[in-house]
């Protein structure tokens, strides 16, 4: 079969190149050091992100004068997650850990300002979840949207959550401000897990972790979900079974040890 000549399209190389770049930073970069690291005209910088943000994919902290990712972003990564790599991995461990701790586990990814979830393995004789398969809920109620949005740079989260706008309400419970929804990730923080208690589903508690890529970008968090009003759990023993297979998902998608 002849060599088919392979177009030049310099501005999509460029455009996905920016991507790229701001897919591994810790935080949003201003224009002048994407185009400098990149080697891409100041104005071409400039005019990429315009048309960037215009879609969805980078938004503008005015403040900081810097560029991160925007929601449509994460919806690429919501892409991959329902292309099935993810779930694949994830399954036989997800399966291993709700047999280890004799509750139900689910792995999620983020979606803008969701969680989608992609895997639930039930265990035996729990009552189902609203976090089946394919359910997006709010990710600042949820321990996996917690757990993730913990991990992303702060100004990515003040990009998402601007104002008590954007922070959904299920059941008259949970960060209802920017500045509540800022503590509530610094505990995640500093306790290395995530927890919600009733705040997705009444009588219900979860713990979760991230799974962070080679990069140390949230890719997915794995959960631990039982009911509250059941026999009593340690709920930080929970936490690092989650933590414990949220470590191994990581290792498998290529994060270092």
């Amino acid at each position: 079969m002849p060599d088919i000549p392979r177009p030049q399209v310099p501005a999509a190389g460029q455009t996905l190149r920016i991507l790229s770049l701001l897919a591994r930073q810790p935080g949003p970069m201003a224009a002048q050091s994407i185009a400098t690291t990149l080697g891409i005209p100041r104005s071409s910088v400039y005019h990429l992100l315009a048309t960037l943000e215009q879609h969805g994919y980078v938004v503008h902290l005015p403040g900081d004068r810097r560029w991160g990712l925007g929601t449509a972003a994460f919806e690429l990564g919501g892409g991959y997650a329902r292309q099935q790599p993810l779930a694949r991995l994830g399954r036989p461990l997800l399966a291993g850990l709700s047999d280890r701790v004799g509750e139900s586990a689910h792995l999620a990814v983020l979606a803008g300002r969701d969680v989608l979830y992609i895997v639930e393995e039930r265990a035996p004789r729990r009552p189902a979840l609203v976090t089946d398969v394919g359910v997006r809920l709010p990710a600042h109620l949820t321990a996996t949207g917690r757990a993730m949005l913990a991990a992303l740079p702060r100004e990515q989260v003040r990009a998402l959550f601007p104002d008590a706008t954007a922070l959904t309400q299920r059941h008259s419970a949970g960060p209802a401000t920017p500045r509540e929804l800022r503590e509530v990730l610094r505990l995640v923080r500093a306790d290395g897990h995530a927890s919600e208690n009733g705040e997705v589903t009444p009588g219900f508690r979860s713990v979760a972790a991230a799974v962070l890529d080679h990069a140390g970008w949230p890719a997915a968090a794995v959960a631990i979900t039982w009911p509250a009003d059941g026999p009593p759990r340690d709920a930080e023993a929970l936490a690092s079974a989650a933590s414990g297979t949220a470590a191994e998902l990581a290792r498998r998608i290529g994060r270092p040890a």
